[in-house]
């Protein structure tokens, strides 16, 4: 699949790392990221090695009304690849793109995974994990509270963490927070960094620039977009790493002059 459709969560199943169990819940539309996203995942199931899943992901695609797809499939950010797999499916791209949204083109899970969690916790919801699989975990990533996400986050399984930044109700005041955490993995702060549409927020540019675990040479780029102010900071700052501390205290240098 070409470099136009790539998030987080994709990209661990085209690299092949999804469990059966997780590919056959996605398969069947009970994985509901934002429309792209989905999309994607199930033209990659429905060529997948595992006949089941394969035959359920080509069911589920079925089920999506060939109008909704033909919209969608005419809007300039789908990737080619994407478009042509369903016109050899015989839809043909809509006169008229789809409009922007958010909520996924097929929800098979019929369960409360967010009104279960409402009254909850995130320390009770904590103490639930440890009786979670893999599926569940994604399932409380896609459609469970704010709570259940900021656990999730840092869940020791990468895909997991993924599906966190997939949810479509994850909004830029929760990314903000997620750039700050000190122990979330390294992939989900180099995520945050390279998604323009984060990123074009300062308070999550200058998070992610200030939290010691973002790569430093994602650091460094992404101190160009800050304010003098905040770089004068982040020159005294020993929470940083030194090399990004003397990178800001040499710009703060070169603006004195």
């Amino acid at each position: 699949m070409e470099a136009g459709l790539r998030t987080p969560l994709l990209d661990f199943f085209r690299r092949g790392e999804v469990a059966r169990d997780v590919r056959l819940l996605a398969a069947q539309g009970a994985v509901a990221p934002r429309p792209l996203e989905q999309l994607g995942i199930l033209m990659l199931l429905a060529a997948d090695a595992d006949s089941e899943i394969r035959d359920t992901a080509n069911r589920t695609l079925s089920q999506i009304p060939d109008s909704l797809v033909a919209g969608f499939i005419a809007r300039s950010d789908v990737p080619t690849e994407l478009r042509e797999f369903f016109v050899a499916r015989g839809i043909t791209p809509s006169d008229t793109p789809a409009p922007d949204f958010e909520d996924p083109l097929v929800d098979a899970d019929a369960s409360n995974v967010a009104e279960q969690g409402e009254d909850e916790s995130a320390q009770s919801f904590t103490q639930r994990l440890a009786n979670m699989g893999v599926p569940e975990k994604v399932k409380c990533a896609m459609k469970g509270t704010r709570e259940m996400r900021s656990v999730l986050i840092r869940d020791p399984n990468r895909m997991v963490a993924a599906a966190v930044l997939s949810c479509p109700k994850v909004n830029e005041a929760e990314v903000e927070s997620f750039a700050k955490m000190g122990n979330v993995s390294e992939d989900i702060l180099r995520t945050i960094g390279n998604t323009r549409a984060w990123t074009k927020n300062y308070a999550v540019t200058l998070s992610l620039v200030k939290n010691s675990k973002t790569p430093v040479a994602m650091s460094m780029t992404l101190m160009q977009r800050l304010t003098e102010s905040d770089v004068k900071k982040l020159s005294t700052d020993r929470n940083v790493p030194e090399a990004l501390r003397l990178a800001a205290r040499k710009r703060v240098t070169a603006n004195l002059r």
